[in-house]
């Protein structure tokens, strides 16, 4: 394992600029800017820690975010299936993920990415910035006049970088890339990992309001409703980062929920019926995805497998009986009688 780290604004340089990965240095990273020089500071002073990620193993990439700021998923998280993802923070210039993302879709790797960006920048030493590409690529700049305690570290072996400004304590984004190296599971639960580190090292020194996770593909399908596998936000709550990781739960079990559907299309039911259960066992207080299940087994002529869980449904909330016959006039359930009767029969 390679780290790369940079703090600022009073605390240790580690070793070279976070803006560039291991040993280059740059004036815009080690804040070599005189204490006199003018800075035209943007608006919106969104503070706060985040960690941008690429999954060597699935392609996957994202950016997972905590600020005390209301609604912070808008401003720093960016990304796009196939190309790359940015965090853009501190005082913030929200245009870094959409210009990062268009040069690297146009070829640039994300060093090179953030550099073009960051010399193109008068205010670049109150930016913190992070990139990753598609190809591996990550960078990450924390410019020298981000509010304390402030700093980076970049893991160019296993792409990842954590970046952090106006925290409690300077040891917060080492205890983020602690967490994200030790955790098990996908993209997603190493992340909320991370978030929780910082959480539980002091994070934000004003507090806690919002959080978001945005992650996608690894290549683009050309649809990207499909690609973005996690978009969730919490706007304000006392507790972002525990309100974000139950939104993920119920994520995932809506992913495993369009899974199963996609295996009874393909006429796989074993795998289904284990995507399915998977996506219960996330969520088993959400009565519709076994409602859902049920009537997709009926469509693919599993009568007898669906009954049972329709029986479930009905005992458990009934107001789903009363969904039976509208499915059936909008022609998403059969109309034999038959059949609408046995399901009916299950209330």
């Amino acid at each position: 394992m390679r780290f790369v780290a940079i703090q600022l604004l009073g605390l240790s340089l580690l070793t070279a600029a976070c803006s560039h990965g291991p040993g280059i240095q740059s004036p815009a990273a080690t804040g070599s800017a005189a204490a006199g020089d003018r800075v035209d500071a943007p608006s919106r002073p969104v503070s706060t820690y985040s960690i941008v990620a690429r999954d060597e193993a699935t392609g996957q990439m994202g950016v997972a975010v905590q600020s005390h700021w209301f609604s912070v998923g808008p401003i720093v998280p960016w990304a796009q299936a196939g190309v790359g993802a940015v965090a853009t923070q501190s005082l913030v210039d929200p245009a870094y993920g959409p210009l990062g993302l268009e040069m690297m879709r146009l070829g640039k790797s994300a060093p090179d990415a953030l550099a073009g960006l960051l010399a193109a920048d008068e205010g670049r030493e109150v930016r913190q910035v992070a990139m990753v590409d598609a190809r591996g690529g990550i960078a990450a700049h924390t410019g020298a006049r981000c509010i304390r305690e402030a700093g980076c570290i970049v893991d160019t072996d296993h792409v990842f970088s954590c970046q952090a400004n106006l925290m409690e304590k300077d040891t917060v984004w080492e205890a983020m890339a602690r967490a994200y190296l030790a955790s098990e599971g996908d993209l997603a639960e190493r992340m909320l990992a991370a978030l929780e580190a910082a959480e539980r090292e002091g994070g934000d020194i004003r507090g806690r309001q919002s959080a978001a996770i945005v992650i996608v593909s690894g290549e683009s399908t050309g649809m990207p409703w499909r690609d973005r596998l996690f978009d969730l936000r919490v706007e304000d709550h006392p507790e972002p980062v525990k309100e974000l990781r139950r939104l993920v739960g119920i994520q995932r079990a809506y992913n495993h929920m369009n899974a199963g559907d996609l295996a009874i299309e393909h006429g796989d039911f074993e795998a289904a019926n284990r995507e399915y259960t998977r996506a219960e066992q996330y969520a088993p207080q959400i009565i519709e995805i076994p409602f859902w299940r049920a009537v997709t087994l009926v469509g693919a002529g599993r009568m007898e497998e669906a009954l049972p869980i329709f029986k479930r449904v009905f005992a458990a909330e009934e107001r789903w009986v009363e969904v039976i016959p509208r499915l059936v006039e909008a022609g998403l359930l059969t109309d034999d009688a038959a059949v609408v009767e046995r399901i009916l029969a299950q209330r």
